[in-house]
């Protein structure tokens, strides 16, 4: 049985992973963690992670909170070897690998900028096409209180087409049009790729890659309507890192 705490239980997301941690008979959902608490739960509620760490024992904390906070909350469960699964977007490469570092041996730090199992194959898609297209932008649809833009899976997208093309940029065509009190339509170049953030009532979360050439474009397309759609993904994420340790980046890393 693995015991599984969840940073963020009273937000949208965490309610949802917390249910599916008490649906499934391998895995115990120890106690939630969020500073609004969640009365009624029927669980354990910490305002902090470090007051769960000395509180509770759990094998894994599960992490869907807020840019501004999850690095606060790594820093507490990583050195006291707790295996750390995150969702939360907005931390750099660079952070991610101090994090790691600081957890002791056989810790798994895992990252994924989205767990559904769909978009985690669009990425692959994009990786295998962008050799073969010169242009490629990203264009990324989420629901309007989303924390960050672009995404974490927009990131994550145009990293993962710039070194399948050993880091050739696209250069944004057409930047240099943008009219005067309007820079940017062209989108954030990120690794050389335009990315492009839309945030509206409506959307869950959405992306798609469209890559042109002389004559032709493809386009690669990922929905996610429910956040249940995440939820074999965490689960997977979950069941994995007692087995890893280290920084690991994507859910591809465990689905095999």
């Amino acid at each position: 049985m693995i015991g599984v705490a969840v940073a963020g239980c009273a937000g949208r997301m965490g309610t949802t992973v917390a249910d599916a941690v008490r649906m499934s008979e391998d895995l115990e959902l120890v106690c939630g963690i969020d500073p609004q608490g969640a009365g009624g739960a029927g669980f354990p509620v910490f305002a902090s992670v470090p007051e769960a760490v000395e509180a509770a024992r759990f094998d894994v904390l599960v992490d869907f909170t807020q840019p501004a906070v999850v690095e606060g909350n790594l820093r507490a469960a990583l050195p006291a070897g707790i295996d750390c699964v995150v969702g939360t977007t907005g931390l750099s490469q660079e952070t991610l690998e101090e994090l790691a570092a600081l957890a002791p041996a056989g810790t798994c730090l895992f990252y994924a900028p989205n767990f559904t199992t769909g978009a985690v194959l669009m990425m692959q898609f994009a990786k295998a096409a962008a050799p073969y297209f010169p242009e490629a932008e990203v264009i990324e649809f989420h629901h309007c209180n989303k924390l960050d833009a672009p995404s974490g899976t927009a990131v994550r997208t145009a990293q993962v087409i710039s070194e399948a093309r050993g880091g050739r940029e696209s250069g944004a065509p057409g930047r240099e049009t943008e009219i005067a009190g309007a820079e940017g339509a062209r989108g954030a170049l990120v690794d050389g790729v335009p990315v492009h953030s839309v945030r509206s009532m409506g959307f869950v979360a959405s992306q798609e890659v469209v890559f042109g050439s002389l004559g032709q474009t493809l386009s690669i397309r990922h929905d996610s309507w429910d956040r249940a759609s995440y939820m074999p993904g965490v689960l997977l994420g979950i069941r994995s890192v007692g087995e890893r340790e280290g920084l690991i980046v994507g859910l591809e890393n465990f689905m095999a």
